[in-house]
């Protein structure tokens, strides 16, 4: 299907050709047949793309500041690295679409095939979203109406946070689109709507639907223009709508409003606020978060849990349904807006100069014969008759970690499969894969694929692993194996029916660093003891990662790297643990906490996994004590030796050990031989996280072969 992305790096904006997403659970599959070009918030996101290096730092000094403590933690290449990665990476436009339903996903009520929704999807063919993300269009609405539901639910929101009543005096500030929307709802809600904007004919269409709007020119005092209209007690609320960098149209609002008056953002400004004038008037101030309660609510959006109506009135769903009633019953005119209607294949005539349009709205309009393909080639398939691998998932650590370390290693990669389809036909190209999709078991089923790589959120380890066994394929899945204590033992099984290979991304005993200490320890370095430090910084706590459904937790998903590289260091298996945390935390939702390990040969291992350190801090930090020696292993950048005969330090580049292990993968998918762990290792490993856990709750020392297999 066809796709409008943008390059934050270039700012260059293409119509791609990627797959068609599936419908997922929760979900429907749409057919677009309009979307909406939000002039200003897409012009937003081009200029900053065009813009170069500096002027993108100046306008994100927030991220500067993480690129210079990743700078002292990490080095300057591996930082520089990650800052063009992450500029790299593509991103799809709009979010005003409008089509009809062709696929209801599992568990989707009040859709079915057919039906005409408005949604926040974007610029693409086919869009799969969420059922709280999307609204059914009355019979009396056309396409061209329907796409400005979501639009002018931002400034629906908005109005909602301002709670205006009849009679109230309201003054809008910027008529574009938002504001010209926003003007009208205030108006059909019994207020007197004063509108400003520098151009005359978004004030004349404003006046065309009885706001009192004025052009603002030179010698025009908005404040005095306010005065004036209200006999001096000015505005009762104010709704900022336009964008500009500084403050001064805060200060603006603050001075035109009542004592009292209420101050909402909807737009974009400088938020440099003078504190006399809000405190003379006792002025209220809200920004307001675009389409309403529920917006970036990973339970609402996506996992389709509504806050109930009593108590939650205008969610964004209902915000939606409020907008495409208003347009049903001729309260909310949006035809006059419609400044062009464009077919997809000539977006370019919008995007190739925003700079100069002088347009309101601009629709594009799409095909109703569009092909529909979960599958694209991305380059010609001239490769070797031997089965290559199959990636499944696109996220930061394939693109930034795993994907450069294949190519380095010279690997075929057949086909990459992603949700939305556009990160894997990026990476697709960028990485000379043959094939994208959006459809992980074409991966999996594809006889062109041997080995199949998984690197996808956490709770889709274990299905997938045991999916991939089942065709024959060997896998290698990056940690953890798997967030349920049976599944382990699920692949287990598996693994011995299929005959095939399974190995986990336990990167750092791969590490130059981690296996020059392993030299020095030698074949049998006897009783040892091992502390590993993880500075793991913090992760807000809606993460996914900290869900125990999908992300499993971090101890569970992170802090078993060290589990592994402390059993590759001791050379044995671990016996018995202990886990404490702050809070002593009983739902396992933990990352403040301490591990104590030992092992069957008496070895000792301690694992700091601690979230609240400072990211000036080195990320990682080991330390081995041995036979009256010591080696401190900092950051994977430096090892040194204290009374280790013939050692004294060691120092290169940052080196986790990713580019040996894939290279290690790559020959075990080529050549065959032996796995790059034992499966009695990786077993071992994740019954001794699950161990950690379950210490955690009861409070006391666990013996991992106490661990049995419930399924």
């Amino acid at each position: 299907m066809k796709q409008i992305i943008q390059s934050f790096k270039t700012g260059e904006t293409i119509l791609e050709n990627v797959p068609a997403p599936l419908v997922r659970k929760g979900t429907i599959l749409v057919q677009t047949t309009r979307s909406l070009v939000s002039i200003g918030t897409e012009k937003m996101l081009v200029e900053f793309g065009k813009s170069n290096l500096i002027s993108k730092a100046r306008q994100q000094p927030e991220r500067v500041k993480m690129v210079l403590d990743k700078v002292k933690t990490d080095g300057l290449m591996p930082t520089i690295e990650a800052v063009f990665s992450k500029l790299e990476q593509p991103i799809p436009l709009g979010y005003c679409n409008v089509g009809r339903v062709i696929e209801v996903g599992e568990g989707v009520s009040g859709f079915k095939v057919g039906d005409r929704v408005a949604s926040n999807g974007p610029h693409a063919e086919f869009v799969c979203v969420p059922v709280n993300l999307a609204a059914a269009i009355p019979d009396n609405v056309s396409d061209d109406e329907a796409c400005f539901t979501v639009i002018g639910s931002i400034g629906l929101q908005g109005i909602r946070l301002l709670n205006p009543t009849f009679g109230e005096t309201i003054v809008v500030s910027g008529l574009g689109l938002i504001g010209l929307l926003t003007a009208e709802m205030l108006h059909a809600n019994g207020c007197r709507v004063i509108g400003f904007d520098l151009d005359p004919d978004k004030v004349m269409l404003a006046k065309e639907k009885g706001i009192d709007a004025i052009q603002i020119s030179s010698g025009t005092d908005p404040v005095r223009v306010v005065s004036d209209l209200t006999g001096g007690s000015g505005a009762d609320g104010v709704v900022l709508t336009a964008s500009t960098k500084d403050s001064s149209l805060v200060s603006q609002a603050a001075r035109m409003s009542r004592k009292r008056g209420r101050i909402i953002l909807v737009g974009v400004t400088g938020l440099e606020l003078n504190r006399a004038e809000f405190y003379e008037k006792e002025l209220t101030f809200q920004v307001s978060c675009s389409y309403g309660p529920g917006r970036y609510d990973e339970q609402y959006e996506n996992n389709g849990h509504d806050y109930p109506m009593p108590f939650v009135r205008w969610t964004e769903k209902r915000n939606f349904e409020a907008v495409l009633n208003a347009i049903s019953r001729s309260q909310l005119k949006v035809q006059p807006l419609i400044s062009e209607r464009i077919p997809l294949d000539e977006y370019n005539r919008i995007y190739s100069d925003m700079n100069s349009r002088k347009t309101i709205a601009s629709l594009l309009v799409y095909s109703e014969n569009s092909s529909y393909s979960n599958v694209v080639s991305v380059r010609n398939q001239n490769v070797s008759a031997k089965p290559g691998i199959g990636i499944i998932g696109a996220g930061n650590y394939t693109k930034m970690t795993m994907l450069p370390a294949l190519k380095k290693a010279g690997a075929s990669l057949r086909i990459i499969a992603s949700n939305s389809g556009v990160s894997g036909t990026f990476l697709a190209r960028k990485f000379d894969v043959v094939q994208s999709t959006s459809n992980y078991k074409d991966v999996i089923s594809s006889d062109q694929v041997g080995m199949v790589v998984i690197t996808t959120r956490h709770h889709q380890h274990a299905p997938m692993t045991i999916s991939a066994l089942q065709e024959g394929k060997d896998v290698f899945v990056e940690k953890p194996l798997a967030i349920r204590l049976k599944d382990v033992f699920e692949i287990e099984r598996e693994l011995q029916k299929s005959g095939k290979s399974v190995s986990v991304g336990f990167n750092r005993r791969f590490s130059p660093f981690s296996r020059k200490i392993k030299e020095i320890l030698g074949s049998d370095p006897g009783t040892i003891s091992v502390i590993a430090t993880m500075n793991a910084g913090f992760i807000p706590p809606e993460s996914w990662v900290h869900d125990l459904q999908q992300g499993g937790g971090r101890i569970l998903g992170e802090a078993c790297h060290f589990i592994d590289l402390i059993s590759y260091f001791t050379g044995s298996e671990v016996d018995t643990v202990f886990m404490s945390s702050v809070g002593l935390n009983p739902d396992q939702k933990t990352d403040i906490a301490s591990l104590h390990i030992r092992y069957k040969n008496g070895s000792l291992g301690v694992i700091n996994y601690f979230a609240n350190g400072s990211k000036a801090y080195s990320k990682e930090r080991v330390e081995v004590y041995f036979g009256g020696k010591t080696l401190i292993l900092d950051n994977f950048r430096q090892l040194e030796g204290f009374d280790t005969k013939g050692f004294s330090s060691m120092k290169g580049k940052l080196d986790k050990g990713h580019e040996e292990m894939f290279r290690q993968v790559v020959s075990l998918n080529e050549n065959g031989g032996s796995p790059l762990f034992t499966w009695a290792s990786i077993k071992n490993t994740h019954l001794a996280a699950f161990a950690a856990l379950e210490s955690l709750k009861s409070r006391s020392p666990i013996r991992v072969e106490d661990l049995k297999d419930e399924s």
